[in-house]
């Protein structure tokens, strides 16, 4: 799993700005590098612009008004100064990253800088590339790819006029060099909003002489956050965001991942912060995790009672045999082919909705057949086995979907 960091690019000089901005008007000197007029305006700026003043105190005022005395002379030191902003920004933000998904429990394994790219010299690599396999071509002073020679609807810009590469250049040398370190399958995750972007990735990697099924995309919908029935707003420039930390600790870790994956990817998703907090039928996590913990709780009763567990593989089942019995044992039944469709598909929701499915034919199981008080041994040992054969279904697709399974609640 690998974390592609967009550190490059005019959004990343806009947050230099936005942070030397808030960092100066603390200091009490905002009129000397005013927040731009579409900076981000956020609470955390402060943040960072704090972080900096606690680690180099008035350093950095005193460096900007230096350069600003001295004109056009200092504009490149005014811009290392923005650009040190910059990568304090970018590191602390990153950092925060990381320890959010870490709580999170999403772990990756690299995590790749988009900025790297220029410094390695990757992104010039990758146009000469395709220059040299015919695939890119001068035009209006700018760099062009030839994406209609694999079916998208026009030619793409690589390099501005300016000079400037467009990120779509980025992205051509990122899967480049994905592709070079031996990788043979890259499954992107994007937001919806760039479906577009598609068919232009598509043909990349074909120019790169690699077969379109080795490059895969999956869309994320965007998430409506609902609060007592009402949209809680967001804008990440204006500072009015929900963190994905904010929503966890909220609702805990369990019930955020459950329902961040019980959608289709490409399904919208109303989050119903309530809902997800709610013990009863009606929250699909408690529903699950309580089917878990109703057969932990009844398996600690029967030792109670001097039941033993019976042994599965010896276990004869052949007294089940009432609808509620067999419904619950097909549908066990078919964990295993779920589980491989839903990597193969790459649908972890298809986990999330089988669990669903089990624990509504468990509750209707139990609710219509006594196990411990059923007055028949051979019964009530088949019934056992059944239910510990649910738990543990229920306790592994659970653990694939990174969610606890509790033996009480």
């Amino acid at each position: 799993k690998e974390y592609y960091i967009n550190d490059a690019g005019l959004q990343m000089r806009l947050l230099g700005r936005s942070a030397l901005a808030r960092y100066v008007e603390i200091l009490g000197r905002p009129e000397l590098y005013p927040l731009p007029e579409d900076g981000y305006k956020g609470s955390y700026m402060y943040d960072v612009a704090r972080m900096v003043l606690e680690r180099d105190g008035d350093l950095h005022l005193r460096r900007l008004e230096e350069a600003l005395a001295r004109g056009e002379e200092g504009r490149d030191e005014v811009e290392r100064v923005v650009d040190d902003f910059y990568r304090f920004s970018k590191d602390w933000i990153l950092e925060g990253i990381v320890k959010d998904l870490r709580d999170f429990g999403v772990e990756f394994d690299v995590w790749f800088s988009e900025r790297s790219l220029y410094e390695r010299g990757l992104l010039d690599e990758a146009m000469e590339y395709l220059k040299g396999k015919g695939f890119a071509y001068e035009g209006d002073g700018a760099l062009w790819f030839r994406s209609t020679a694999f079916g998208d609807e026009k030619d793409r810009v690589l390099v501005r006029s300016n000079g400037a590469p467009t990120y779509f250049a980025s992205d051509v040398a990122y899967h480049k060099n994905k592709y070079d370190r031996g990788f043979n399958l890259l499954v992107d995750i994007w937001g919806a909003d760039h479906h577009g972007y598609v068919p232009r990735m598509k043909a990349a990697v074909k120019a790169l002489g690699y077969p379109e099924e080795s490059f895969q995309v999956v869309l994320i919908q965007f998430v409506t956050l609902l609060r007592d029935g009402k949209q809680v707003s967001m804008s990440t420039r204006s500072g009015e965001f929900i963190t994905l930390r904010e929503v966890f600790e909220e609702v805990g870790v369990d019930a955020a991942r459950f329902f961040y994956v019980m959608r289709k990817s490409d399904s919208h998703l109303e989050f119903d912060l309530n809902l997800a907090k709610s013990q009863s039928s009606d929250n699909p996590v408690y529903y699950v995790q309580y089917a878990h913990a109703r057969i932990c709780s009844l398996e600690e009763e029967a030792l109670s009672r001097g039941v033993s567990m019976p042994d599965a593989s010896s276990a004869d089942l052949t007294p089940l045999s009432s609808p509620e019995e067999m419904d619950l044992i097909r549908h066990l039944a078919e964990f295993p082919e779920e589980v491989e469709r839903s990597a193969r598909e790459l649908a972890p929701h298809r986990v999330a909705f089988y669990l669903q499915e089990l624990a509504s034919r468990f509750h209707r199981f139990y609710n219509s057949c006594p196990v411990l008080s059923c007055g028949d041994e051979r019964l009530r040992d088949a019934r056992l086995v059944l239910c510990e054969a649910t738990r543990t279904v229920l306790a592994n697709g659970l653990r694939l979907l990174g969610v606890s399974a509790p033996r009480r609640m």
